[in-house]
């Protein structure tokens, strides 16, 4: 059902997207490509490897000990993204993948718990760059701004949301949802139960003993997403389109804001592309600058799908078939 809906979604914002690049104009759109020229090739390795090994030492901390070389989780984080992106799994299919991958290396039940950890861990420290962005925003635009409102809504929904898929975790999110599915009559799974039941427990001692851990998640986390903003700030100098740092800033926390908002569609075609459209002109950018330097991101974000879906497909020829 869920992935039905995605693919509704997807092909919704295709449709979208076409309308978009007609409405700029593709000569605008292919301009703003040869103005980076070989820099292009820059922004598609830097600074988003960097951001791939601050966000990988985020999950790396969201293990009670260290269980797998850094090595393995930035392979297999890079896998589980790819599958994440390239799939409408609502960008949660590709978390059991990446457990799934360290069970070499990792119990299962540790690797689940750690990819549910970090999932929290990321969103977190999106909702806490949000507020940054909010009032950095308040500097370049009047507080009754529209899209100001918009965000502040968008980050009191998610502070809403995070706050009840935290207490869910402490109270037992996993055991609770399958008595939910018995008592509504669509498992009668029954083996299950224990597996829930120890992963639920894990998920309440990482919190209760582990702080330490957890806000070194945070951070690196909150770091990946801070450096997320420097790739917008170089995608526009190198468009000759000098903004400060705190702009940019700005812009990427709204960005990851609106992509998150937009989770049911694949990579958030089309909504990200249109809101980010809507951020730079309420900036003063204009619309099209936003929808170029969307497209810039995009082209990073298809090449390292393609490693990362690379990655995933040697993982598979070494575990064997049996794995497979």
């Amino acid at each position: 059902m869920i992935g039905s809906l995605r693919l509704i979604l997807l092909a919704v914002g295709l449709a979208f997207l076409g309308y978009l690049v007609v409405q700029v104009g593709p000569e605008t759109l292919l301009g703003s490509f040869q103005a980076i020229s070989w820099r292009l090739l820059l922004i598609v390795w830097f600074p988003f490897a960097l951001i791939q090994v601050l966000d990988t030492l985020g999950w790396r901390y969201a293990f009670r000990r260290d269980l797998a070389p850094f090595p393995t989780l930035l392979a297999v984080r890079l896998a589980g993204e790819a599958f994440n992106l390239a799939t409408p799994t609502a960008s949660m299919g590709g978390e059991p993948v990446k457990a799934y991958l360290l069970r070499p290396r990792v119990p299962l039940g540790e690797g689940l718990a750690s990819v549910v950890i970090a999932k929290t861990t990321v969103t977190l420290s999106q909702g806490a760059f949000l507020l940054v962005g909010i009032a950095l925003a308040l500097a370049v635009l009047p507080p009754a701004a529209p899209l100001l409102k918009a965000m502040t809504w968008l980050a009191a929904a998610e502070a809403v949301a995070l706050g009840g898929f935290v207490l869910a975790q402490q109270k037992g999110l996993f055991g609770g949802g399958l008595r939910l599915l018995k008592t509504l009559g669509l498992s009668r799974a029954e083996h299950g139960h224990e597996g829930a039941r120890r992963l639920d427990s894990a998920l309440s001692a990482f919190y209760r003993e582990h702080r330490g851990r957890l806000t070194l998640s945070l951070l690196f986390h909150f770091g990946g997403w801070v450096v997320g903003s420097l790739e917008v700030y170089l995608i526009l100098h190198f468009m000759g389109i000098p903004v400060s740092l705190p702009t940019a800033l700005v812009i990427e926390a709204f960005a990851a804001a609106i992509k998150s908002a937009a989770f049911l569609i694949p990579g958030g075609l089309g909504a990200l592309e249109g809101g980010n459209m809507a951020v730079f002109a309420a900036i003063g950018l204009g619309a099209g600058v936003g929808l170029s330097m969307t497209l810039v991101r995009r082209f990073r974000e298809l090449t390292w799908v393609a490693a990362g879906l690379v990655t995933l497909s040697l993982f598979r020829m070494a575990t064997g078939p049996e794995t497979a």
